[in-house]
């Protein structure tokens, strides 16, 4: 690699690192705001929070990836040429093919870090996201225990405790139960404790008054009693083992087993083919990306006008990209023996690349010597 590759190199690489670092914070600003609205309203402490940040991170840095390096490879291409750095190699015999691999070798870069993300990072990331958040949905401390609240675990059911002492006991405790049409029940006890049993969770509330109301006859019954539990379970989620999702499942499992795992999700051969070859696809679109940020600017060359339209050209041309991968989704989906359609968005931007370059070949053949437009 001459010395001309490695200072294009490490100018792609450092403004990748500017771009991702500002679109990850973006991506992670907005999904932040949404899981602290969620974490924090149902009682979670912050360390839960910022775990469910981190594992959502690879998934957002896989969205990012290729969106970064079309940034920085038009970024890096427009100020080579607006410094007229680009007209000089080409001045010295440099071929726009020539100056092209070191946008090449970025693309690699970035696709072996796609790989990376698309088959081990993400599918883990989200398979632990999901883990836990099936036991928060279970976990009763979150959802009853929160000072100075009337809180709804479910349809019919109030639930308020006015203090938690450091050792777990709560004082003055208020339950309401509505779920039956005939009647209405409140409790109220001086002390409760939460108490986890193998049938699942039970409130046992010491000291207290359970106020019975039948809607028939208009009747109230009272009754004092000293200890008493009470079956939270009913309303309290505590199964946290759900069906497991296709893209949750390692990569290597996918290409073993795809026949089995169609069977255990319940879902088409053809939706699990998609989900596998998606996987190798996702990272070749960041090696695109970068090929069709750098191509398109460089077919117009040295302008005193700036590369705008180029700019313009290649950000369509990139959704022209991502319309053909949406094209070919649903075939996939529909029938698994269509897998290959699964990498034209691919030869659709590898291919217009290449034609980008080509014609810039030829346009410089064709420009007089000493001639700058």
């Amino acid at each position: 690699m001459t010395r001309f590759d490695r200072y294009m190199l490490s100018q792609l690489l450092m403004l990748f690192g500017f771009f991702a670092l500002v679109l990850v914070s973006v991506y992670w600003v907005n999904r932040a705001v949404i899981l602290f609205d969620r974490l924090i309203a149902d009682g979670h402490s912050a360390m839960v929070f910022i775990e469910f940040t981190a594992l959502s991170l690879p998934k957002v840095i896989g969205i990012v990836v290729p969106l970064a390096g079309f940034a920085a490879s038009v970024y890096v291409t427009n100020r080579l040429i607006g410094d007229s750095e680009l007209t000089v190699m080409q001045a010295t015999g440099f071929s726009p093919w020539r100056i092209a691999r070191p946008v090449f070798v970025f693309g690699l870069l970035l696709m072996l870090m796609s790989s990376i993300l698309s088959h081990v990072l993400i599918p883990i990331s989200a398979g632990q996201l999901r883990d836990r958040e099936d036991e928060i949905s279970g976990n009763v401390s979150a959802r009853l225990l929160r000072e100075g609240q009337f809180l709804h675990p479910t349809k019919g059911v109030t639930f308020y405790v006015r203090d938690i002492t450091e050792a777990g006991e709560l004082r003055d405790v208020f339950l309401t139960d509505r779920r039956q049409d005939n009647r209405s029940v409140i409790y109220t006890a001086a002390r409760s404790y939460l108490w986890n049993t193998s049938d699942g969770p039970r409130l046992v509330m010491l000291n207290g008054v359970a106020q019975i109301y039948q809607n028939d006859g208009n009747r109230l019954a009272t009754t004092n009693f000293e200890d008493f539990t009470y079956d939270i379970s009913d309303f309290i989620d505590t199964q946290i083992r759900r069906k497991r999702l296709i893209r949750h499942v390692p990569t290597a499992e996918l290409i073993r087993d795809l026949p089995g795992l169609a069977a255990e999700t319940n879902m088409p051969a053809g939706r699990i083919a998609e989900e596998l070859h998606s996987r190798f696809q996702q990272p070749l679109l960041s090696l695109v990306a970068a090929m069709i940020g750098f191509s398109t600017l460089l077919v117009g060359g040295f302008s005193r006008f700036g590369v705008g339209r180029q700019i313009v050209g290649a950000i369509f041309l990139l959704v022209v990209v991502k319309l053909a991968e949406s094209a070919v989704t649903d075939p996939v989906r529909n029938d698994a023996d269509f897998w290959p359609l699964i990498y034209f968005p691919t030869v659709v931007g590898l291919g217009i690349s290449a034609a980008l370059l080509h014609s810039a070949a030829k346009n410089l053949t064709r420009r007089p010597s000493g001639g700058v437009a």
